[in-house]
């Protein structure tokens, strides 16, 4: 039997997180969704994604598969129900689908599959904003997954340390003259991580592999550091995708950020309006700016993309992939794919300037862009055309 992770109607709410990736592999925590599922199932998992990513992303199938919406955050309960699904069935949560297993070569048709009600509690990735409002208590249940049974690797006497037993270095590790405070939440430091000298950090906060907290940076809870990740100045409740750059002084808060982005030096994102007010929020679904129930919201930007030196962004701004985005003043609180320029107008990014940038970005790390993702940028330029003016 397979096991699928499959993009539901999630999906294009997910947006522009889920351009370049299936939804199982939105990171949230401390690794990736389908990290979570295969940890939970015991069990290798493939995905069900869109037609365009399939070549980066293939699906495999058996004769019995069984389809788990990947927009789930798995928990025991929730495991165990779809563990005990016989095929023909489906698992179920008010109206969403969460689990079905099934001998029909995908699409498989459900509808006339009986419905077994899942009664737990279940935490459900609804929108982009949900990826930092669930991230500290993702972070912690992946904390106690990741680091149960195991010991920490010595964490150096040149640190402040406030409780210790949910402080956790993976070996390689490097924290030095810092301040951990992870009484409210824990502190997971991956392996080849570091934290450099003078940095302050109230978990719960997740650095990955190979990510760098500079000099002096102040980061509040609710915050993971993808692998390669590189941040200095303030964040507070922000979730850096791997490879993405804010290495500098500037402020985010309660924001996401993609792959292979780069915050310039001294960018500062409001995430909290001057009247207090409730948010509207760009969503891609409803082709419009949404009504939320959010107070804070900060910047949401998708893979590639990058601002310039003291750039500065409105409250609740969504930035699609592969902007170029620079010059003085607020930029509009939706950009979409492919923008270059800022506040004082926008035309799109010409596709091969991108790639160019893309490709230089990526050789620093020693990373390629092949030919597979040029393919699947080539899609998301085409299908993001609707939204760019010039």
């Amino acid at each position: 039997m397979s096991i699928l992770l499959f993009d539901g109607p999630e999906r294009n709410h997910l947006l522009p997180f889920t351009y370049l990736r299936p939804v199982a592999q939105l990171r949230i925590g401390i690794d990736r969704l389908q990290d979570k599922w295969e940890a939970a199932l015991h069990s290798d998992c493939s995905v069900y994604t869109q037609g365009y990513l399939q070549a980066k992303y293939p699906p495999v199938f058996s004769e019995i598969n069984t389809f788990v919406n990947a927009s789930f955050v798995p928990n025991a309960a929730l495991v165990e129900a779809i563990q005990a699904l016989e095929t023909g069935q489906q698992l179920v949560k008010a109206d969403a689908v969460i689990a079905y297993k099934t001998s029909e070569q995908p699409p498989a048709d459900i509808t006339a599959y009986p419905k077994i009600e899942f009664e737990g509690e279940l935490m459900h990735l609804k929108g982009v904003a949900d990826l930092f409002l669930h991230n500290a208590a993702v972070l912690k249940q992946d904390f106690e997954r990741i680091t149960q049974q195991r010991k920490s690797a010595p964490i150096s006497s040149t640190n402040r340390v406030i409780a210790p037993e949910n402080v956790f270095l993976e070996e390689g590790a490097k924290v030095e003259c810092a301040i951990l405070n992870a009484s409210e939440g824990p502190i997971y430091i991956g392996k080849n991580a570091e934290v450099m000298e003078g940095s302050m950090l109230r978990g719960s906060i997740a650095l990955c592999e190979n990510a760098v907290v500079k000099m002096g940076a102040k980061i509040y809870g609710g915050t993971t550091i993808g692998p390669f990740g590189k941040v200095g100045g303030e964040l507070s409740n922000v979730v850096l995708f791997g490879y993405s750059n804010k290495g500098h002084d500037g402020f985010l808060g309660n924001a996401v950020i993609g792959e292979w982005c780069n915050i310039g030096a001294a960018t500062d994102a409001s995430n909290l309006k001057n009247n207090y007010g409730k948010l509207r929020l760009w969503n891609y679904e409803q082709e419009r700016f949404a009504k939320t129930d959010l107070q804070f919201c900060g910047l949401m930007m998708g893979d590639f993309s990058r601002c310039s030196i003291h750039s500065t962004f409105n409250t609740a701004t969504v930035v699609g992939i592969c902007a170029n985005l620079f010059g003085s003043g607020f930029p509009r609180t939706f950009l979409p794919s492919f923008s270059y320029g800022g506040a004082q107008g926008l035309k799109t990014y010409a596709f091969d300037k991108a790639l160019e940038a893309n490709a230089a970005m990526m050789e620093r790390r020693g990373q390629l862009l092949t030919e597979i993702d040029t393919a699947i940028l080539a899609e998301v330029f085409e299908q993001s055309a609707q939204w760019r003016k010039d």
